[in-house]
């Protein structure tokens, strides 16, 4: 079977417009349906849609990792004298979860500590954050330390701060039985926004309002992933490339009746990835927006890219769940990892999140590319893209 974008109405995707979103705004925007506004414990961050946010396509942009700039033993976040904050592995090679350190409170030495902590582990947890209840403003400028924001091209972002991205699934019937009315599970493996020429890499996530339990996020490891292969099956894969494509998404948003905000693109990344600041290769691929491998027919391309996503999604000796709380706060490398939401709860209560995503390198198969704007130009040409 051929792998295909996961539309709106195959698979619930809370970060999209759905047809219940019969609200609007002060301003006349598009917004959740009154009730859902009623019961939202934090207003100031639902989503809306305005028809007249217009965005240009993004262009190439140079990237520097603060974590190039961290301290040799992370002493910045982890100082010796804190001695209130834990570290605890959720396994060996995937996922920290931390406590008694306040995110709020990092310098921006401490910052690139932590931008160099992620990329190694993936995943981080913080908990009992005061990031909510700081508003929209104060998590944006958190984050820009580390780079540009991404704005996604068709999620709700609250008014004023488009780099928001906001999923909601609002406290209706409906809106649940729609979860399941195509499909047998919610699961749907993805990295966000993969289609983009710069990618997005560190990721900040924090829950406002959830229900009593479910509603989990799933991570996979991408590094491990690809350590796991054989030689000869990481040797076929260098010099691969998936094309990925913001197309179908747009379509199906489209036909939900959202809005557009950047017109859909498409860009040619490695199937075989660097981290430019562990140095580690990855996986690069993305069920949700990879088409195909441009290299290989049809045929040969599905057939590898069905055995790779299922490779990364079948080995749950490299996957983690973060069970979301109040105040908890996740960060990820988006590159390293893929994810997907865990909708198994049946009530009809309000799941909102937040995330907010700082555009990182262009995805290179080795760093003598890195930064490099004619990087697989030749491949561009090719496909007239």
């Amino acid at each position: 079977m051929s792998p295909v974008a996961v539309a709106v109405e195959d698979k619930y995707d809370a970060s999209q417009f759905q047809p219940s979103y019969l609200g609007k705004t002060a301003k006349g925007n598009l917004t959740v349906s009154k009730e859902n506004q009623s019961l939202t414990l934090y207003p100031e961050y639902l989503p809306t849609w305005n028809p007249f946010q217009k965005y240009p396509p993004y262009k190439f942009q140079k990237f520097h990792d603060k974590g190039l700039e961290a301290s040799e033993e992370l002493t910045n976040l982890f100082s010796r004298n804190n001695q209130k904050y834990k570290v605890r592995k959720l396994t060996p090679k995937l996922g920290s979860e931390i406590e008694g350190i306040q995110l709020s409170q990092l310098d921006d030495l401490a910052k690139k500590d932590l931008s160099r902590f992620v990329s190694e582990r993936g995943v981080v947890i913080f908990k009992d954050q005061d990031f909510n209840a700081k508003g929209p403003q104060f998590a944006i400028d958190f984050m820009r330390f580390f780079g540009p924001l991404h704005i996604h091209p068709t999620s709700g972002s609250p008014e004023a701060f488009p780099e928001m991205h906001i999923t909601f699934r609002g406290a209706s019937q409906r809106e649940i039985d729609s979860v399941f009315a195509r499909n047998t599970n919610s699961i749907s493996w993805h990295s966000d926004c993969s289609y983009s020429l710069n990618a997005l890499q560190l990721t900040l996530f924090s829950c406002l309002q959830l229900p009593e339990s479910g509603g989990d996020t799933l991570f996979a490891n991408t590094v491990e992933a690809y350590n796991r292969l054989s030689p000869a099956m990481q040797q076929r894969l260098e010099g691969l490339h998936i094309l990925h494509s913001s197309v179908e998404q747009a379509e199906s948003n489209k036909k939900a009746g959202g809005i557009t905000r950047r017109e859909p693109e498409s860009n040619i990344h490695p199937i075989v990835r660097i981290n430019p600041t562990t140095g580690q290769k990855h996986l690069y691929v993305n069920k949700e927006f990879g088409r195909r491998i441009i290299e290989l027919k049809k045929e040969e391309s599905d057939y590898l890219l069905n055995f790779l996503y299922n490779h990364i999604e079948d080995a749950q000796d490299l996957q983690i769940r973060v069970a979301w709380q109040p105040n908890t706060v996740v960060l990820w490398n988006n590159a390293t990892t893929v994810h997907t939401p865990c909708v198994d709860f049946s009530e009809p209560v309000i799941r909102h999140a937040y995330r907010l995503s700082v555009m990182g390198e262009r995805p290179v198969s080795d760093l003598k590319y890195l930064n490099d704007e004619q990087y697989l130009k030749d491949e561009y040409e090719a496909l007239g893209i």
